[in-house]
């Protein structure tokens, strides 16, 4: 076993998780900022009807990428477990058991996006004038979905031997490309919307690269043979049953896509599927130090606890609730207090500018609670404990925000839809909180 690998069971709590946190969050951090000024192009260069289109052509990309990331977090929770339990050969055997997953599944899921295309765009919200536009980047985005399907598979796995540092490179290089591409290929080159799918494109396929050859390398933990590909059941049934998480909180994530864009045009029209646009970016950046956090207790919690260790775990849970509840809340306060100002950044469009900083503000109120629902999940995912992994990830999206937006607006109008969420967080929170306090004595 490497020594980053047994670190995660030696270490000072505090240390570690800055150490696995902090990397995932700035990773993720650099991806906000990437998805906000790939926004900002354009809505700025563009236009706010580009601005409804990206919004619909993305859930459909990460819902097909997500097979990757289920995949993943299904065998980065076997592997850091394995790896803490000394059994080195179901580590390298759940990984080649991915590969051979991930080749096949992706495969089906690209057929079926090009046969069903203009199908499962209008089911997104590809309606009236965003349709063409979504289109033409949908094509090219198809493209660059099996890189970050990818990607995602791998980087989950890298986090889980303990080195945090590659795994935020894989994070960091699209984003990064992508925000030298844009105005290269959007505004030098003129071409508009189809740079920036391109753009996109390009930096998948470059995380997609150095993510394989990281794990290729003699730096990764995992060595697999071609014998480790041949299909295993009982860890196929273990990845899918752990990553089905992941794969139900994105599956969710895309149902709510369709309700809230279909929702919002039925009641406002496309300008306010380009209005949840932006305050979705928002979101994203608002929560990146909470979802680095979650993403960073995963090989803690998962060694540890494989390790029969504890008194770590506890010490684990109590630092990463308190932490990413308080660095959510300032990065909350900042978004709230300059609204208006932020959404000038993206578009000059007077009735976007109009509509989408109360949005941002009902949307946002009970943003502070989310962290420790995140995490929550994580947790029990870290563990090999699916069934609570994945009630908890469905309480907030799932179980209460989609009904509410069903609800909401017979009432409150369009209004109802922002409303939806700081209800259903506070409500998400109470019960993830419950949970927690019941595993927590039990440990």
């Amino acid at each position: 076993m490497s020594s980053n690998t047994d670190r995660l069971g030696t270490e000072q709590i505090s240390k570690l998780l800055v150490s696995q946190s902090v990397p995932a969050a700035i990773g993720i951090m650099v991806l906000s900022i990437y998805m906000i000024v790939d926004t900002i192009f354009v809505g700025q260069f563009v236009g706010p009807i580009a601005i409804g289109a990206v919004t619909v052509v993305l859930p459909i990309t990460f819902l097909i990428s997500s097979i990757g990331m289920a995949l993943g977090v299904g065998g980065g929770s076997i592997i850091a477990r394995t790896l803490g339990s000394q059994n080195q050969n179901k580590a390298n055997r759940t990984y080649g058991n991915q590969i051979t997953m991930i080749a096949g599944l992706i495969l089906v899921a690209i057929i079926s996006g090009i046969l069903l295309d203009e199908e499962i765009l209008k089911l997104f919200g590809g309606k009236g004038d965003i349709l063409e536009p979504a289109l033409s980047y949908y094509y090219i985005i198809l493209v660059g979905v099996p890189f970050l399907a990818t990607a995602m598979m791998s980087n989950q796995v890298i986090r889980a031997q303990g080195f945090p540092k590659t795994s935020m490179y894989v994070m960091m290089i699209p984003a990064v490309l992508n925000l030298a591409l844009d105005p290269i290929l959007i505004v030098w080159l003129n071409m508009g919307l189809e740079g920036a799918a391109w753009a996109t494109t390009v930096s998948y396929v470059c995380s997609a690269s150095y993510a394989v050859y990281f794990m290729l390398s003699p730096k990764s933990t995992i060595n697999i043979s071609l014998h480790d590909l041949i299909p295993d059941k009982s860890i196929i049934t273990e990845i899918n049953s752990l990553g089905a998480v992941s794969m139900v909180r994105q599956g969710v994530v895309s149902i709510l896509t369709i309700i809230i864009n279909n929702t919002l045009f039925a009641y406002g029209g496309e300008l306010y599927i380009s209005a949840y646009g932006i305050v979705s970016r928002f979101m994203m950046f608002a929560l990146f130090p909470v979802i680095g956090i979650a993403q960073g207790i995963l090989p803690i919690v998962g060694f540890n606890f494989g390790a029969d260790n504890f008194s770590r775990v506890k010490k684990t849970i109590r630092l990463s609730l308190v932490s990413g509840t308080a660095v959510s809340f300032l990065i909350w306060i900042i978004i709230l207090i300059f609204s208006q100002e932020l959404v000038g950044i993206f578009t000059k469009d007077p009735t976007l500018n109009e509509i989408t900083p109360p949005a941002i503000m009902l949307v946002f109120l009970a943003t502070p609670l989310i962290g420790a629902q995140l995490i929550g999940a994580s947790y029990f995912q870290a563990i090999g404990n699916a069934r609570t992994a994945l009630f908890l990830t469905l309480t907030r999206q799932g179980f209460f925000l989609i009904p509410l937006i069903y609800i909401l607006p017979f009432y409150f109008d369009i209004n109802g839809i922002w409303y939806a969420f700081p209800i259903s967080d506070f409500i998400a929170f109470s019960i993830t909180l419950i949970f927690m306090i019941r595993e927590y004595r039990k440990l």
